[in-house]
């Protein structure tokens, strides 16, 4: 008897039960339901919520692989020195060494993510008695592309089943929460454990048993201490940076963008939006240095005399922006409205980065303060395009 069989049998044997949601969630994940329609007219559509779940998983797989390069190379040319003039395409970069150092490090933390949360939205399942949701699939992955690589694996479990029971679960589960799940575990992270979420030892494998021979500083963390970054504009866009583990490559994390947006899956005026947000916030904070009023003495120069267009390449934000920004349950649902939530992250974003260095990085705050706001932004949005028709109603009929 094949597995399929043995799955339908015993979801049949269930039925009923407080148990049949689980069998049924594991029968739905591997295969097609067994059940057809017949009669009438139905209404055929190729966006169900798994499909859309896998389709951002995938834009997330090329993140997931680089990050994993990414860990071993940073470990290494922490402790060896960094290749000069490292291209996409260079054999230094793409070695089997790197990669297996990167695995290594970041597969457990892939695992932990996905069994704890899914655990307990199968117990949530099991309690309510509905159906498992697949919200969690996206969450899943993304948890472990955002925090640092050597992060304990104890403190992933514990911030996972704090971001789903809190952070989705006591709202109603998917599609009720108000806060991104992945961003509501990182910052429960920060806030809990602020030394393994900080610094310049968290990013790079290993920095901790090497404090002499390894300096993991960010991109951002330089420039708060108003120190020259050794990092090209090259090294930025590809990637080749210390970050959290899938966050450092922009040029894959637009790519990624493109498939989301090709596919309808992300919003591109939530996309486009944020980018103009933080331009626009860049170029003031430029502006504010090239009158003088900040001088070179200032604990903001660094991040504020940056050219505003590179706050674009490093940090988090384009992560934030493509991958949570968008999240169709947080976001603004409406048109209008998602002009103003984008163009808000992207402004509050770069404004926290630039006044908090402390914690030189915005786009989570950022984006957890404008999820509380969406509903907000959207009411007005709705509530003035009743009060335009209303008006152009009565211009009508007077």
């Amino acid at each position: 008897m094949s597995l399929k069989q043995n799955l339908h049998n015993l979801k049949e044997k269930y039925k009923g039960t407080k148990m049949a949601p689980a069998f049924n969630a594991i029968h739905t994940f591997l295969y097609l339901p067994n059940e057809t329609t017949h009669g009438g007219t139905h209404i055929k559509a190729a966006d169900d919520l798994k499909r859309t779940m896998n389709i951002v998983i995938m834009a997330l797989v090329p993140c997931l692989i680089f990050g994993m390069f990414n860990a071993g190379y940073q470990h290494h040319a922490a402790i060896n020195g960094f290749s000069e003039g490292m291209s996409f395409f260079s054999g230094d970069f793409w070695n089997l060494d790197n990669f297996f150092i990167g695995f290594k490090k970041i597969l457990p933390l892939v695992i932990v993510s996905y069994l704890v949360g899914l655990v307990i939205e199968f117990i949530f399942a099991v309690i309510k008695g509905h159906e498992v949701e697949e919200g969690y699939l996206v969450t899943g992955m993304l948890v472990p592309l955002i925090v640092p690589v050597d992060l304990p694996l104890w403190m992933l479990a514990v911030a996972v089943a704090f971001g789903v029971v809190i952070g989705k679960e006591v709202f109603g589960g998917t599609g009720m929460n108000i806060l991104n799940p992945a961003l509501t575990i990182r910052a429960f992270l920060f806030f809990a454990y602020p030394t393994w979420m900080s610094g310049d030892k968290v990013w790079v494998h290993d920095a901790v048993n090497h404090a002499d021979a390894i300096s993991g500083e960010t991109m951002l963390g330089s420039l708060a201490q108003n120190a020259t970054p050794s990092f090209s504009v090259s090294d930025m866009f590809f990637g080749f940076i210390p970050g959290s583990v899938g966050e450092t490559s922009t040029f894959l994390i637009l790519l990624g963008a493109l498939f989301l947006i090709f596919t309808k899956i992300g919003s591109w005026r939530i996309m486009l939006s944020s980018v103009i947000g933080a331009l626009v916030m860049g170029f003031i904070f430029n502006q504010v240095v090239a009158t003088g009023w900040i001088t070179e003495s200032s604990k903001f120069f660094g991040l504020m005399s940056l050219d505003f267009w590179k706050h674009l390449l490093i940090g988090g934000f384009a992560f934030g922006a493509v991958y949570m920004a968008t999240d169709p349950v947080s976001a603004a649902q409406t048109n209008k409205g998602k002009w103003i939530y984008g163009f808000l992250i992207g402004f509050i974003s770069i404004m926290i980065r630039v006044f908090n260095p402390a914690y030189p990085e915005g786009v989570m705050l950022a984006i957890l303060l404008m999820n509380v706001f969406a509903p907000t932004i959207d009411h007005y949005v709705v509530q003035g395009n009743v009060k335009r028709r209303l008006k152009r109603l009565k211009a009508k009929t007077a």
